[in-house]
C-alpha cells in the first residue's frame, strides 16, 4: 500500500503540477484577452473625453466671438439711440377718452395721453393740421376695443403698433417714429 501511494502521489503531484500550468495558461490568455477589451475601452473614454474638449474649447471661442459681436452691436445701437434722440421731436397729441366695447353692465373707460415721435421738426406744422383726423382714427379704434385687449404687455405691444400703422397711414408724408404712451388709466 505505501507503494501505491508513491506512484500515486507522484501522479498527483505531476497532475496538479500540469493543472496549475495549464491553470496559469488559461489565466495568461484570459488577461491576454481581456487586454484587447481594456486597450478598446481605455481608448473609447480617451477619445470621448478628447472630442468633448475640444467642442468645448470651440464652443467658448464660438460663444466669446458672439459675445464680442454684441457688445459692438449694443455699442453701436446706443450711439444710434443718442442721435436718435438728438433729433427726435415729440409731438403731444393730448388726452383720449373713450368708452371700451363690452356687453357688462358697468361702461368701461380709457383714458390715454399720447405722444408721438416724429423724425424731423419741420413736420410740426403738418402734424398740427392733420392733429383732427390722426384723433378721430384714434378715436374710432380705441372704442372697438374690450378690456381683454389691453391687458398684459403683449395687449399693450398691439395697442401701439395699431396705433402706428393708424397714424402713418393718416400722416402719409410726415415720418412717426412711434407712439408713445404718457398715461394710460382703464376703469
Amino acid at each position: 500500500m505505501a507503494e501505491d501511494k508513491a506512484p500515486k502521489d507522484k501522479a498527483d503531484e505531476a497532475e496538479d503540477a500540469a493543472a496549475e500550468t495549464g491553470a496559469a495558461e488559461g489565466l495568461e490568455e484570459g488577461k491576454k484577452k481581456r487586454r484587447p477589451k481594456k486597450l478598446v475601452l481605455i481608448a473609447g473614454v480617451v477619445a470621448v473625453m478628447l472630442l468633448a474638449g475640444l467642442g468645448g474649447v470651440a464652443f467658448y471661442f464660438l460663444h466669446a466671438r458672439k459675445a464680442g459681436d454684441a457688445a459692438h452691436a449694443a455699442e453701436q445701437s446706443a450711439g444710434d439711440a443718442d442721435a436718435k434722440s438728438a433729433k427726435a421731436v415729440f409731438y403731444n397729441l393730448g388726452d383720449l377718452l373713450v368708452n371700451l366695447s363690452g356687453e357688462g353692465k358697468h361702461p368701461n373707460f380709457l383714458k390715454v395721453k399720447i405722444s408721438l415721435e416724429l423724425a424731423d421738426e419741420k413736420d410740426v406744422p403738418l402734424i398740427d393740421a392733420i392733429k383732427p383726423r390722426v384723433v378721430d382714427n384714434f378715436q374710432v379704434y380705441l372704442r372697438e376695443l374690450r378690456i381683454e385687449d389691453l391687458r398684459g404687455s403683449a395687449g399693450m405691444y398691439r395697442l401701439r403698433e395699431e396705433l402706428l400703422m393708424r397714424v402713418t397711414e393718416a400722416a402719409q408724408p410726415v415720418r412717426i417714429r412711434d407712439v408713445l404712451f404718457q398715461e394710460m388709466l382703464v376703469q
